[in-house]
């Protein structure tokens, strides 16, 4: 057998694009499951670390096609939680989830945390308009599901339809058709692969 060529010892030896890269989830109960768990699974595979933040202290409940789904185990209670311990932020959809979310203090304190240093904040569906009341969306450009883009121009955000956007680290998608797009400038995000401020996917 003949010895590996230095280019494949080269490529095997390279270590995955998110080594050491720590993402948080921040849910309550009713977040869409499946965007929640297509977003964990291409984290997790590209080298990231996951977990859940929430303010249910051990289990949320995930909403599922129209009705309830399963639960999922809470890794780190919100109370707990400290953002200086993560690099990004993931915002999965759900209405209930959100409303939960923007009206408990800390949650929104923790999200603000990760737009303030400059992390990356990704948010897809209605998940910007956990944004709305911050400020942090006047002047940026973004997308999400079209029942919030008054809300969104309201406070001071370009809204675009595109099946993802990215504009100074906020990363923003429709629906869960846009998720591989979402998915994936998530992690060129993470990895500092991207060469665009703004990015916009496919409109239609």
């Amino acid at each position: 057998m003949s010895p590996a060529s230095p280019s494949r010892k080269k490529r095997s030896l390279a270590k995955p694009a998110l080594d050491g890269c720590r993402v948080a989830i921040l849910v309550a109960d009713g977040f869409e499951q499946d965007e929640l768990t297509s977003s964990r699974i291409a984290l997790e595979q590209a080298g990231g670390e996951t977990e859940i933040v929430s303010p249910s202290v051990t289990r949320v409940r995930g909403w599922n096609h129209g009705e309830w789904g399963g639960d999922s185990e809470v890794d780190v209670p919100l109370d707990s939680a400290d953002p200086e311990d993560y690099d990004a932020l993931l915002l999965p959809d759900g209405v209930m989830n959100l409303d939960e979310l923007r009206g408990n203090a800390g949650a929104m304190e923790f999200v603000m945390s990760f737009i303030q240093a400059g992390k990356p904040v990704a948010a897809i569906g209605h998940g910007p308009s956990a944004l709305v009341n911050s400020g942090a969306l006047r002047g940026r450009t973004l997308t999400s599901r079209e029942t919030i883009k008054e809300d969104l121009a309201n406070a001071g955000a370009h809204w675009t339809d595109a099946e993802v956007v990215t504009d100074r680290g906020l990363i923003t998608s429709r629906r869960p058709e846009d998720l591989p797009a979402f998915n994936h400038e998530f992690i060129e995000q993470l990895s500092g692969k991207s060469k665009r401020s703004v990015q916009s996917g496919k409109s239609k």
